[in-house]
């Protein structure tokens, strides 16, 4: 529920300070007095588009800041649990008793929203605010010509969330599926033009029988192939040095080891040079035998070169035409190619099964779509049933109203295309309302709607911007009546109007007043005592001269509360 509302320099608003009440309430004041500011201010709440000509002229920023009590009886248990949660989310201390929502906008452009004096990002404004305040303007009553609406109508009635809920996760699955088939046929159609291509390729990679690893091993044998006269020349004047029976270094090493051996026993530190000498000894050996088999075993062989330059062409050749860096790209692509051509082979299969998983998941669909319909018709009888009796007292006696719930294909909501069909004279065809209902029928049909879904949709406060428009006496009465009725339960109605008959029906009255000063023109709203509360509905009764048969009138209308 909305307690307190502060606006400060928001267009032509000085300073405002109002307190709310639970119930019935009611704005009045003349046309251009500053009413649709209040709810623009109130917009900004809400999470509405904000624009620096809302600062007021000469002003910093405006502020506008609400107040709200989220007590048990100031809001239905499941709105509660709603905005709990939210706070919890977002990490944003929760007071029930006052809640605090701030907007503020800067002349230089610049927004900034609080929630409890925490920054919060507009889409968490507009979160919580749908879940305080709903206002219903004229340009609402468009909304009931809208079959989006008037689904949502029926589906708030027949309380159908849970079933809602099931359905939309089969309709994903089904949409899901349905979308990996026609992408597959789609794939696998382009796969198919190019089928032989891909044969060709792939044919041309396998007959290649490459092996990762392959090009460097063979640039390094063509590499000796290519210099073995050189490495043979080396290899031949380090084994004559290694290996020489007068001057080579094994047997100048033995020569010299043997040397030492010799002296040992007369002159022990040269033993262990000895042994160092005897260990260099064998290790010059074998470095000596390995380069004596090399050199036996190179020999330029030009078949053999021949052979391995014709295969690394060949790999060249395969990586430029498949614009590969290595052999291992071209078997990745051989392993793709393989992969095309199994899915062809076995495309007929693939798709059987996918269809026969999509034709499942639509009869599930299905099923639960027909479920949420059976749901919808019971809900769309007991408005049909409500609403007329609610417009038969609003000055429509021969109403004829129809939900009519045709068959339609899956969509996101279920199967079920709805249309409200309206007839206001007897012996007259049922029609779509947006074709046959006047402005003022369309107010109190939607005024009718409102009143039905307000308990259902779990808002603590209700605001309607002129919904009498088109309608006056009487019919104005009734429809105070219905405000008044919506406003029990711990919700809160504010009704902003131009009638007295329903101003008269306010529990509370409050009045917006534009008044001229040194520094501009200025609007103010206040909550009226029961005396000016009775000059004020007089003077909407008879002009700015009061009369004091407009007083006496003023009298009987606010007895009827």
């Amino acid at each position: 529920m909305l307690k307190q509302l502060y606006i400060k320099d928001f267009t032509i608003i000085d300073e405002v300070s109002i307190n709310f009440h639970p119930g019935f309430s009611v704005i009045t004041g003349e046309t251009g007095a500053g009413k649709s500011i209040i709810l623009g201010a109130i917009g900004l709440l809400l999470g509405h588009r904000a624009d620096t000509a809302m600062v007021r002229q000469n002003a910093k920023k405006c502020i506008i800041e609400a107040h709200f009590s989220l007590k048990a009886e100031h809001a239905q248990p499941t709105t509660a649990a709603r905005i709990t949660q939210v706070f919890d989310d977002n990490d944003i201390d929760f007071d029930p008793e006052d809640t605090i929502v701030r907007r503020e906008v800067g002349s230089n452009g610049k927004s900034r929203a609080f929630i409890n004096d925490s920054p919060v990002q507009l889409s968490l404004l507009k979160e919580l605010g749908s879940m305080l305040i709903d206002i219903h303007s004229q340009h609402q009553n468009l909304l009931l010509n809208e079959q989006d609406f008037q689904l949502q109508v029926v589906d708030i009635i027949a309380h159908d969330n849970d079933e809602l809920s099931n359905y939309l996760c089969a309709y994903n699955r089904w949409k899901e599926l349905k979308k990996k088939l026609d992408d597959y046929k789609k794939e696998l159609e382009q796969t198919r033009t190019n089928e032989e291509f891909i044969r060709y390729q792939f044919k041309e990679l396998s007959d290649a029988q490459l092996r990762d690893g392959e090009q460097e091993e063979l640039e390094t044998q063509t590499a000796s192939l290519s210099h073995s006269e050189e490495i043979k020349a080396a290899l031949f004047t380090a084994d004559s040095v290694l290996r020489d029976e007068d001057c080579g270094v094994t047997s100048k090493l033995h020569e010299a080891a043997a040397a030492l051996h010799s002296i040992e026993e007369v002159y022990p530190q040269v033993k262990e040079l000895a042994q160092r000498l005897d260990s260099s000894e064998i290790e010059v050996g074998d470095i000596a035998s390995e380069v004596a088999r090399d050199v036996e075993n190179i020999d330029f062989d030009p078949a053999q070169l021949d052979t391995l330059n014709a295969r690394l062409d060949l790999i060249y050749n395969l990586e430029k035409k498949y614009r590969c860096d290595d052999v291992f790209g071209l078997l990745q692509l051989q392993a793709q190619l393989e992969k095309e051509l199994d899915n062809i082979d076995s495309s007929d299969s693939e798709i059987e099964q996918m269809e026969q998983q999509l034709k499942n998941s639509e009869a599930e669909a299905s099923g639960l779509a027909a479920k949420l319909t059976a749901k919808r018709r019971l809900s769309a009888e007991k408005i049909e049933k409500e609403l007329k009796t609610r417009l038969i007292p609003l000055g429509i006696p021969n109403v004829s109203f129809q939900i009519d719930i045709k068959p339609a294909g899956l969509t996101p909501t279920g199967a079920d295309c709805v249309d409200f069909l309206f007839s206001a004279n007897k012996g007259m065809p049922l029609q779509p309302i947006s074709e046959v209902a006047s402005g003022g029928e369309i107010a109190r049909v939607m005024l009718s709607v409102k009143a039905m879904i307000s308990g259902a949709v779990s808002l603590p406060t209700i605001i309607f911007d002129e919904i009498d428009t088109g309608v006056s006496g009487r019919i104005a009465e009734q429809m105070a009546r219905i405000m008044q009725e919506m406003g029990h339960d711990g919700r809160q109605v504010i009704s902003i109007t131009h009638l007295p008959q329903i101003a008269a029906f306010g529990q509370y009255h409050y009045r917006v007043s534009k008044h001229d000063t040194q520094n501009g023109t200025i609007s103010k709203m206040v909550e009226l005592t029961p005396d000016e509360r009775l000059k004020e509905i007089a003077q909407m009764l008879s002009g700015t001269d009061i009369t004091s048969a407009a007083l006496e009138n003023a009298r009987q209308l606010l007895a009827k509360n």
